[in-house]
């Protein structure tokens, strides 16, 4: 296998040449970037001093195409839309780690992000890449959308429950909070130590790009759920993601039921792993795994229910995911080159 990476200077990344470092399926590795061309790459990232030997490329799509067996686009928002339609190739599969081909409606696309969107096309024939959703169109998929770090984490807290439509129209509420490697690794003021260090903040309120891929998702559950409120947090933290959904339902339910319904859902589905009643995870015991840590907790007082979820966001919610979803394209076992030994402390 021949692997090439475009924007391999950024977190996602660097993630994604860690772990595909480790695949036994991987041979090569072809590192584009459209600055520092014809460094090392252990020059921009010198912690892999003696582990890389790789120097980065420039982004030439003709010989993108030629190269590689797959292609990973982690770059920003609005440069995928541009290129990925222009890589297509029958022997070419195609995984998109930004935004740019997960909403299927190229208006709602420009009306969130404020760019342009890619040819409506090309969307179409982009895979949504949850895997624990979709992994029988994943496996027939040339293309696929990776989904983002919030939306994977809300996503699999909510599909059991959306899944059963017992969720009451308009009464979920999702309250993430993210480590700062989300924002990438372009230095910013809002994303600067002294802006962060003993810092909680609120940001994109009502505006983030989020909420219409999480709508969109949650829609293919039950077409009935409507809208979400969605808010987002930056926490002085590097990885992690942590998701805690209210939702109201249409009927009474125990949490022993509960508890029934999300390990069923799950069976077979080795990065999910559901909690037993009454435990509840931290971002801490993901950290730097594929996994998805859910608890979910029935409040008979109010017959609300709260479903806690947590992801490391540059694996399960960006790279981690992405080598899941290669794993299922090409017919391997999903675990397969995935580390899945949580680092702790």
């Amino acid at each position: 296998m021949n692997i090439g990476i475009i924007g391999a200077t950024g977190y996602g990344g660097v993630e994604l040449y860690r772990i595909l470092k480790m695949h036994p399926n991987v041979s090569t590795f072809n590192l584009y970037t459209s600055s520092d061309e014809e460094k090392a790459y252990a020059e921009v990232y010198t912690h892999l001093n003696q582990i890389s030997d790789e120097s980065l490329k420039s982004i030439e799509l003709e010989k993108i195409k030629e190269e590689n067996d797959v292609v990973f686009l982690a770059t920003p928002s609005g440069i995928s839309a541009k290129l990925s339609p222009q890589l297509e190739h029958e022997k070419l599969k195609i995984i998109d780690l930004s935004g740019d081909l997960r909403i299927k409606d190229p208006s709602l696309y420009e009306a969130w992000y404020q760019k342009e969107a890619a040819p409506a096309s090309f969307i179409d024939k982009a895979v949504y890449g949850l895997t624990e959703v979709n992994k029988s169109s994943v496996q027939e998929a040339q293309v696929v959308a990776n989904p983002g770090c919030y939306p994977t984490a809300s996503l699999l807290g909510l599909a059991p429950l959306v899944s059963e439509k017992v969720v009451k129209p308009g009464s979920i509420i999702i309250d993430a909070k993210s480590g700062v490697s989300g924002a990438g690794r372009k230095p910013s003021l809002a994303t600067s130590f002294v802006e962060i260090q003993d810092n909680l903040k609120i940001y994109k309120v009502h505006k983030h790009q989020h909420v219409p891929e999480i709508e969109q998702a949650l829609h293919q559950f039950d077409s009935n759920v409507g809208a979400i409120s969605f808010s987002t947090h930056l926490v002085p933290m590097t990885r992690g993601i942590m998701a805690t959904i209210y939702v109201e339902l249409l009927e009474d339910w125990e949490n022993n039921r509960l508890q029934e319904l999300y390990r069923h859902y799950y069976e077979g589905h080795p990065f999910v792993r559901v909690r037993q009643a009454g435990s509840f995870p931290s971002t801490k015991e993901v950290y730097g795994s594929n996994y998805c840590d859910i608890a979910v907790q029935l409040d008979e007082r109010t017959n609300r229910v709260t479903i806690v979820s947590v992801i490391d966001n540059l694996m399960k919610g960006a790279s981690g995911q992405a080598v899941q979803n290669m794993n299922v394209m090409f017919g391997w076992d999903e675990t397969t080159g995935i580390p899945n030994n949580p680092i702790y402390p």
